[in-house]
């Protein structure tokens, strides 16, 4: 009976997702998780038998999406099947969701990338096996859900738990990341060198977080630190960095990046150094799989909506970058175009994070020589106008609604256009028409 209960679940999510895409209304993504895992309990179960290869998951707090969406792109372009969860909905109900519509019940896929959030990760392993977990960073995020960085860590450590065969991909040079336990070996990925080409700007962070040590709890020490925590660390009590399997020579340029891993050279057409550490990520996970042509098909990868997605706003070269903390926040400000028409959009529905005040600790002293008014929407449009006024920016125009802000910003722009939104933000700017795609 549980099989045909799986049958009709992926029949159901298949009718229903394409009435929503009709509809135009919803894209369906928590509905549908929910509406399967109704009919089918032991969905993620059965669905096991239909990856052939490799179930590979991305966790962290940022950079999941882009990471996935990376690894899902070189074993694609390699001539394999994956199923991937690529809109970003990470939590139980999305990874069904994505599950649901992509199985084909008469064929098996080579390989799964599911990214997931961290508190959803031990309730994906309770049914869903996994090969590979990847994951990327840990910063604060969200305190209202999650509270600080140990309880994030706690919620991977018990996923990883359930998994005790898994193989680790991780960060090493994020001291909390590398600190994970597991019985078998991890494989880490790291920055060695960052180089800032002519056509960029190195801007470092006014403020300096003192991070404490995960074994002794005793400050770290650092020979060399990119951002936030991450960097080369060591601490009196003898924990240190892990020496990286992948190893990285970084050259930022001002809407791409150069990485050279362990003698070979890979092109990432993504913005800032974040972006580089997602790729990192996605190159080291390549390699243990042995995906062939990884340098050469990185190079035509074309981001998940939002993370440094280029559209056209009225003829406007528009760059969208999703915003959520205050450490990914920064390090997306340090690459804003100060003569472009910048729009801040700031939600604080329950996807987003009630909690704001991350507002005050990311650093949007970055704007202050921005050449246009700044543009700020959103449900929280006057936290955010207090905010810039606070770091130095006194012209700012206001416009709660997101679709106004929008059509104002395509119309009194003279040059490219820089939107900075959170997620739900995000969601809602995608369901604009005026905002064309670039091809």
């Amino acid at each position: 009976m549980g099989k045909l209960e799986f049958y009709f679940s992926i029949f159901i999510a298949k009718i229903l997702y394409f009435g929503l895409k009709l509809t135009k209304l919803s894209s369906g993504t928590s509905f549908i998780g929910m509406l399967v895992l109704k009919i089918c309990p032991d969905f993620l179960s059965f669905a096991n038998e239909y990856i052939e290869k490799s179930k590979i998951n991305v966790t962290g707090t940022n950079g999941k999406t882009t990471t996935s969406g990376l690894i899902t792109h070189l074993i694609k372009t390699s001539g394999e099947s994956v199923i991937n969860n690529s809109m970003g909905a990470n939590m139980l109900t999305g990874v069904v969701n994505a599950l649901a519509l992509d199985i084909n019940p008469f064929q098996k896929a080579d390989y799964s990338v599911i990214e997931s959030d961290e508190a959803y990760l031990e309730k994906i392993y309770e049914k869903f096996d996994a090969d590979y977990l990847v994951v990327t960073n840990l910063f604060r995020d969200q305190l209202d859900r999650y509270g600080e960085l140990a309880t994030t860590k706690k919620l991977i450590q018990r996923g990883i738990d359930k998994k005790p065969e898994i193989q680790l991909i991780l960060n090493a040079d994020d001291p909390l990341v590398s600190s994970f336990d597991s019985p078998k070996s991890p494989v880490f990925y790291g920055i060695e060198e960052v180089i800032y080409a002519n056509d960029t700007t190195e801007q470092q962070s006014s403020t300096e977080e003192i991070f404490n040590c995960p074994h002794c709890g005793k400050p770290l020490k650092y020979s060399k630190k990119f951002f936030a925590q991450q960097g080369h660390y060591y601490c009196n009590c003898g924990y240190k960095r892990p020496e990286p399997e992948y190893k990285a020579v970084v050259t930022l340029h001002k809407n791409s990046s150069i990485l050279n891993v362990n003698g070979k050279e890979y092109k990432v057409p993504l913005v800032g150094l974040f972006n580089a550490y997602n790729a990192l990520g996605a190159i080291a996970l390549a390699e243990i799989l042995g995906i062939k042509n990884v340098e050469k098909n990185l190079s035509s990868f074309r981001v998940a909506f939002g993370r440094s997605e280029v559209k056209y706003l009225d003829g406007h070269k528009t760059l969208i970058q999703l915003i959520k903390n205050p450490i990914g926040a920064n390090e997306v400000l340090k690459t804003v175009d100060l003569d472009s028409q910048i729009l801040i959009a700031i939600n604080d529905n329950y996807a987003d994070g009630r909690d704001v005040s991350w507002l005050w600790d990311a650093e949007f002293e970055f704007l202050k020589g921005a050449k246009n008014e700044i543009i700020v929407s959103g449900i929280r449009a006057n936290d955010m106008a207090l905010r810039l006024k606070y770091a130095g920016i006194e012209n700012i125009k206001l416009i709660p609604d997101i679709k106004k802000a929008i059509d104002y910003a395509g119309k009194t722009a003279d040059n490219n256009i820089t939107i900075l939104p959170t997620y739900t933000a995000l969601l809602r700017i995608n369901k604009l028409r005026r905002l064309k795609k670039c091809y």
